[in-house]
């Protein structure tokens, strides 16, 4: 197991140096000048032109790319915001913690929403709770999130008056945006749900479970949930990955201050380092999430533990020999 981790934590590095590599190349070839953004269009050319001289902006595509990579590695430094004047590294820090729990709460209200009713409609396959169940499902994943946030604010915010519209203060504030990202990430799990324990129940070991007198109960949530909850849990892991990253358009439709509305600010401005940064710091977030959940299937399922210990014999073996 640990050498499996390892392993991965290895594999870990060209893929962030990739990342870096296309989202420096993207920022530094779209159209926009960052210090004529920053200074303004009263700014005189001499004022602009000593600035960029100043952010490293008239050097060389790679030297740029170097000095960004050489600052990286050796010292961890993600740069200098430049809209603000602050470390990158503490602009994400600050950030964070509000959209991780936007995030935790939302795949939280998803999974208790998604798998029970993905179990239900599984188990009552054609009847009317599955049909019901199904059409709300695809309605949640076509509908919008920036719509559906829109027309929450509008109807609870605006015509009822009992939650506020915007901000992230407290508890009265969480709800609306936790319940817009929530449905949309619920009818993806509850889709997933249902079609992977269709597959299980028509397994020969549930009908023998059956046969041996065991209760209905028993057998979907010991026996055939179990064995269902692999692809779930790789759905709600890379639904987690994502709104780690920000759920950029909802923290936008809500004026969060969390990390996707962060990005799209600083895209706006053309502020390099905070999206190089950024961007980085969210491709490490899902290479860590795709661990916890590569790791998480052997607790879930007994046949990839005896893999991993499988492997482990076979290693000391080698070793011995």
């Amino acid at each position: 197991m640990l050498k499996y981790i390892l392993k991965r934590l290895v594999m870990m590095i060209p893929v962030l140096i990739g990342v870096s590599f296309v989202v420096f190349t993207m920022m530094y070839f779209t159209p926009g000048d960052p210090a004529r953004i920053i200074l303004g269009e009263s700014a005189k050319e001499h004022e602009v032109e000593a600035f960029r001289d100043e952010l490293g902006l008239n050097d060389p595509f790679l030297l740029q790319y170097g000095n960004y990579l050489k600052n990286l590695t050796l010292k961890g430094d993600l740069g200098t915001s430049y809209s603000t004047g602050k470390p990158v590294t503490e602009e994400i820090v600050n950030r964070f913690p509000t959209t991780m729990l936007l995030a935790a709460m939302s795949i939280l209200l998803a999974a208790l929403i998604g798998i029970p009713v993905g179990i239900i409609a599984a188990t009552k396959q054609y009847s009317v709770f599955d049909n019901v169940g199904t059409i709300l499902s695809l309605v949640g994943v076509s509908m919008p999130n920036f719509w559906q946030g829109l027309v929450l604010i509008i109807i609870f915010s605006v015509m009822l008056g009992w939650l506020p519209a915007s901000g992230f203060y407290g508890p009265l504030y969480w709800i609306l945006p936790a319940i817009t990202v929530g449905t949309s990430s619920a009818a993806t799990i509850m889709r997933m749900t249902r079609s992977s324990m269709l597959e299980v129940i028509r397994q020969d070991y549930i009908r023998t479970a059956r046969a041996k007198g065991q209760s209905e109960k028993k057998v979907i949530m010991k026996h055939a949930l179990s064995n269902a909850l692999i692809p779930v849990i790789t759905v709600v892991g890379l639904s987690l990955g994502i709104l780690l990253g920000g759920a950029v358009l909802t923290e936008s439709v809500f004026s969060i201050p969390g990390l996707g509305k962060l990005m799209i600010d600083s895209i706006k401005q053309k502020n390099y380092p905070m999206v190089q940064g950024g961007v980085l710091f969210i491709a490490i977030i899902f290479c860590f999430i795709n661990l916890a959940v590569d790791l998480l299937y052997a607790f879930v399922d007994p046949r990839i533990k005896s893999q991993y210990k499988s492997m482990r014999k076979t290693g000391k073996r080698a070793v011995k020999m």
